[in-house]
């Protein structure tokens, strides 16, 4: 959830009085606070195993139903963070490289600021879409143009929803789920552009499947693929369609 200054001051007056780890009760939820450079370095890197497990937070719940890279925990977080890292390294391994894609996109920055001619104009929108671009050469192989009607689509849907993610609402209906039929309808419109997104997503996994070529990946989604194909007969394997 979202803190703001006065928060950060009322958690260190806490932390003066009670120590560097105590429990709040936020809502219907129990938060353990840590705080200070040494409890954080303690818990996150000399016992990083320990504490790798996040919280799901009601809304993400909703959204992802504990699956997925993001948004899930325990052993199945686990399987795909192992399967991302690797799949990331073999990219700069005979393929194109995650640093190849950064440069290419960086270059198409360069090109589409240079169509100001020095006047001025607000950077904001292209900045966003050029770090999500390289996400898309990830996962789906070919980046877009900045003004394709589909990728102006996709970054509508993200630039919504990270603004609603951060609405009072939102936060309020994290902590006290048990309200949502009664609160302003702002999750309900998170579920609805999550659904879009997966409809956009998963129009290119089709895409992928008709070509894929197991022996030799292209991007994320080829790889996806290909290891579930392998793997479609380990039970203990906890690989889905929610990437």
């Amino acid at each position: 959830f979202t803190l703001n200054s006065s928060c950060f001051l009322a958690f260190s007056q806490l932390a003066e009085k009670y120590g560097p780890i105590y429990t709040l009760h936020i809502g219907t939820r129990r938060v353990v606070v840590l705080h200070g450079y040494n409890i954080m370095k303690e818990a996150l890197i000399d016992h990083g195993d320990n504490f790798m497990d996040r919280g799901i937070l009601p809304m993400f719940g909703d959204v992802a139903k504990g699956h997925g890279l993001i948004f899930s925990s325990g052993e199945r977080w686990k399987q795909h963070r192992r399967f991302t890292l690797t799949t990331l390294r073999n990219f700069g391994m005979g393929k194109r490289s995650v640093e190849e894609r950064v440069q290419e996109e960086a270059q198409c920055l360069v090109e589409e600021l240079r169509k100001t001619k020095g006047q001025p104009t607000d950077p904001t929108f292209i900045l966003s879409c050029a770090p999500c671009n390289v996400i898309c050469s990830i996962l789906f192989r070919d980046r877009f143009k900045y003004n394709d009607e589909k990728f102006l689509h996709l970054m509508n849907l993200l630039n919504e929803n990270f603004r609603l993610v951060n609405e009072p609402w939102i936060q309020l209906y994290n902590f006290l789920p048990a309200f949502g039929t009664y609160l302003p309808g702002e999750h309900k419109r998170i579920l609805k552009i999550n659904e879009e997104l997966k409809d956009f997503i998963l129009e290119r996994v089709k895409e992928h499947q008709k070509v894929l070529d197991p022996n030799n990946p292209q991007d994320y989604i080829d790889c996806y693929l290909s290891k579930m194909q392998q793997e479609k007969d380990n039970p203990s394997l906890n690989l889905t369609w929610k990437i």
